[in-house]
């Protein structure tokens, strides 16, 4: 495949490609990466340990079923998480170990078809590139001067793609009848919620595998559009901003969005998708982050964690640090660390050190009045200042609370070495 890659295939199509789904050497390499994402069991109640009891059995009988062609995929639990920052819940799908597995072997063979050919401005759930690519064009482009901005939102994107025309796109160039099948099948998977098991009409379920996948196969139409306009566009799934010189090249830009996703099934949301004017205050979010013009130097751009992410670690913070927790400090201390970690991972490249001190001091002060509480005191005029003497920064310090502030500034210390 990979010299066929190189060299391309007859007609751009590919065939033959059903056998190499189902070779066991692709669906060893594919449990290995549904092993290593863990992931709770499905409909089956069958977790990832216990398919891999039987791992060799297991696989030996998706390949038989797959090459006998009597493989059909289960159906997917849905479950509703919270949504950070909304009461509203958030549906995920969580298929089977076995078709997650399937999946992710599909996912092998089709992948490198098209990613050979996606548009470089395109970074989500791609091999060897992620949302700090993303956000590293952008802030390259405000650099360079481009002021107008596309801030653009598909409607519900991953809920509403028509099935029918993301085969068509994917047909462009697989004609394996039996992958297309495959393929068909997952998105007309069942989905099992509460005691009701119902069949979606379009969209490719969120938390499937190939979902990611499918989502950039039908968006690589709008990609080449933009490049072939010559359009700076910056895109992370369905999340994408564009970036122009001018209001009437921004426009025009809006204006070929609108009217490719009007084609191809989908709306752009017409409260969230707005053109900035990125010269005047107020910037945009993109990604996580807030992008805004330096008041005092026009020249400079700024970014930090944006409202929603600040408010959606805090959340995540005092869920972990309730007075009427019964986890002892230091098991409590263990499970935040990991969520700081990877917040600051994830936010320490923007101007975020006044974020980090204030998220600090929002994670020590609820700390304070849990062990007031357990120290039968209550919440009175004076007790936060006897609290933060009697349990300073240094006493969390010491017991191995993760800070951002400090871990910001050692970062900034390396960069200057």
């Amino acid at each position: 495949m990979l010299t066929a890659l190189e060299k391309g295939v007859k007609g751009g199509v590919w065939f033959a490609l059903i056998d190499k789904v189902w070779s066991l050497p692709n669906l060893h390499a594919a449990f290995a990466k549904v092993k290593a994402n863990r992931g709770a069991a499905g409909v089956d109640h069958q977790s990832v340990g216990m398919f891999e009891k039987n791992l060799e059995a297991n696989l030996e009988a998706l390949s038989t079923a797959l090459r006998t062609g009597t493989y059909q995929p289960q159906a997917i639990r849905r479950v509703h998480i919270p949504k950070p920052g909304s009461r509203e819940k958030r549906p995920l799908g969580i298929p089977t170990v076995r078709d997650r597995v399937v999946q992710t072997a599909l996912r092998h063979v089709v992948e490198p078809i098209f990613e050979h050919d996606f548009a470089p401005h395109s970074y989500g759930f791609r091999p060897q590139r992620g949302c700090k690519d993303a956000l590293r064009r952008v802030d390259a482009l405000l650099r360079e001067g481009y002021r107008y901005v596309v801030d653009a939102d598909l409607r519900r994107y991953f809920d509403t793609i028509p099935h029918e025309r993301l085969m068509a796109q994917v047909q462009t160039k697989v004609a394996d009848s039996r992958v297309l099948k495959l393929l068909e099948s997952f998105l007309k998977q069942g989905v099992l919620e509460g005691l009701k098991e119902w069949t979606p009409p379009a969209g490719s379920p969120q938390g499937a595998v190939i979902s990611p996948l499918l989502s950039n196969i039908y968006l690589d139409p709008l990609d080449q559009q933009m490049t072939q306009a010559g359009v700076e566009m910056v895109r992370y799934a369905d999340d994408f901003v564009i970036l122009c010189r001018s209001r009437e090249e921004a426009e025009a830009a809006l204006d070929r969005v609108q009217t490719w996703a009007a084609a191809a099934g989908l709306n752009l949301h017409p409260e969230k998708t707005r053109i900035v004017d990125f010269a005047e205050p107020g910037g945009f979010d993109f990604l996580g982050y807030h992008f805004e013009r330096d008041r005092h130097d026009p020249k400079r751009v700024r970014r930090w964690p944006r409202q929603k992410s600040v408010h959606n670690l805090r959340s995540k913070l005092r869920e972990k640090t309730s007075r009427v927790n019964g986890n002892s400090l230091a098991r409590i201390i263990v499970s935040v660390n990991p969520i700081l970690r990877g917040w600051f991972a994830y936010f320490k490249h923007g101007d975020t050190r006044w974020v980090f001190r204030s998220l600090d001091g929002y994670l020590r002060r609820r700390l304070r009045r849990m062990l007031l509480k357990r120290n039968k005191k209550h919440r009175r005029s004076g007790l936060g200042v006897i609290a933060h003497q009697r349990w300073p920064n240094a006493y969390f310090a010491e017991h191995g609370l993760f800070s951002l502030e400090i871990a910001h500034a050692q970062a900034c210390q390396s960069a200057l070495r």
